[in-house]
């Protein structure tokens, strides 16, 4: 969802920072950069024992929260032409669910908000599952919903870890160009079975995913 449906992706690079801010407490200088590949349960983790924080994941989880809930709830963007790819899928048949990192409550705000939660046959998060998407769980998940084999599975995202491990599942990647993965351009680009740089040209993505 976020950096392939919703222009959010500002937001999370530098939210470990404003809430150790807001704590008093000076973050280290890449954190953004580790925290990125993290579920919420995870990155809570890592900001209790490496700050040492009083706190219990969850306490830290729901902290975080307040400060992105406004935003997902009033503010989020959808991706241009990201709208079109949906409906064109929907008209298709083909069955989609959502797989995300982030917090359930702020992902059905903004989906419900943008108009587009109608085109879900459900939504998984990495704290549900308990995994963040270095290990392949929330993908098999999302296949079970859908009843689709891996290699019959379409996973779309905009960073290089997930798609690799998705492709390393067994599944069918399309890998979607967004600023905050600038770093590993490459990389995806070399991955992923489709390279999308923006939302256009349906017909032509239907042309190249019906081949592969």
């Amino acid at each position: 969802m976020d950096g392939v449906l919703l222009n959010s992706m500002p937001v999370w690079e530098n939210l470990g920072e404003l809430y150790l801010r807001r704590l008093g407490i000076e973050a280290e200088k890449d954190l953004g950069t580790r925290l990125y590949t993290m579920s919420l349960e995870e990155s809570a983790k890592y900001l209790i024992g490496q700050y040492r924080l009083d706190k219990t994941p969850e306490q830290v989880i729901a902290e975080v929260n307040l400060e992105v809930k406004d935003f997902y709830k009033n503010r989020v963007p959808l991706k241009e032409g990201a709208r079109q790819y949906l409906s064109e899928l929907k008209e298709r048949g083909v069955p989609m669910v959502i797989a995300t990192t982030g917090d359930r409550k702020n992902a059905e705000a903004a989906l419900k908000r943008l108009k587009v939660f109608q085109f879900f046959q459900g939504i998984f998060t990495c704290s549900e599952i308990g995994s963040g998407k270095n290990e392949p769980d929330i993908y098999y998940t999302a296949a079970l919903q859908m009843d689709t084999e891996p290699s019959q599975t379409w996973v779309f995202e905009d960073a290089f870890h997930a798609i690799r491990t998705a492709k390393q599942a067994g599944f069918r990647t399309v890998g979607v160009y967004d600023k905050a993965n600038d770093r590993d351009l490459a990389r995806i680009w070399n991955t992923a079975d489709i390279y999308l740089p923006e939302f256009k040209n349906f017909e032509l993505f239907w042309k190249r995913a019906s081949r592969e």
